[in-house]
This record gives structure tokens, sequence and C-alpha cells, in this order.
């Protein structure tokens, strides 16, 4: 069962860099590059430190505390010592704004 939640205006996500949101109880980071949203949790699962802080590359979000990285397509990590994947979620765009799927 989807869980759609309005998180932001589309053009409130900066493109090629990422942001934090808050919504219903959850933290989470969202993602511009090349005109797609992706979102992400915004918590490190290595350590405990916030991804919307860190470094986007590409597809890649480099975490400020230890300098592991994740896939922001589908979590997986890159490069150590981050070695458990960050949660993914489903996002849509509609009539400007960025609903993000946290069932």
């Amino acid at each position: 069962m989807s869980n759609w939640l309005e998180v932001t205006a589309h053009d409130d996500v900066p493109e090629d860099d990422v942001m934090g949101v808050q919504t219903a109880g959850k933290d989470l980071a969202l993602y511009s590059v090349d005109g797609q949203v992706y979102a992400t949790d915004n918590i490190c699962t290595h350590g405990h430190a916030r991804l919307c802080d860190g470094f986007l590359d590409g597809f890649e979000i480099e975490c400020p505390l230890h300098q592991g990285k994740f896939d922001i397509r589908d979590g997986r990590p890159m490069c150590e010592p981050v070695t458990e994947a960050v949660r993914t979620y489903p996002v849509k765009i509609e009539g400007g704004r960025v609903f993000v799927d946290v069932s």
C-alpha cells in the first residue's frame, strides 16, 4: 500500500545538490540529478551524520563524517567505510510538488 506524502515544491530541490526535509516523522534527503528527483533516508548507515550535509557528485552522495558514499538511485554503498545500504524511496512530481512514498 502506497503512502505518498507531499514534501516540498519541485523548484525548491536544487539541481545537482541535496537538501534535507522532515515529514511524517522521517528525516529524508532529496537530490536532483539531470532533472530527476531521488529520496533516501537522511542518516548515514555507518555514522550518525546527515547526508544532506554531504557532497553530491553525480549519483553519489558522500557522507560528511567519514566520506563513505552511497548511490542515491538504489542506496547501495559505493566505498568504505559504509557497508550497509541507505534506504531509498519512490518519488513522483505532480503539479510542481514533490511526493515521496514512505510506506
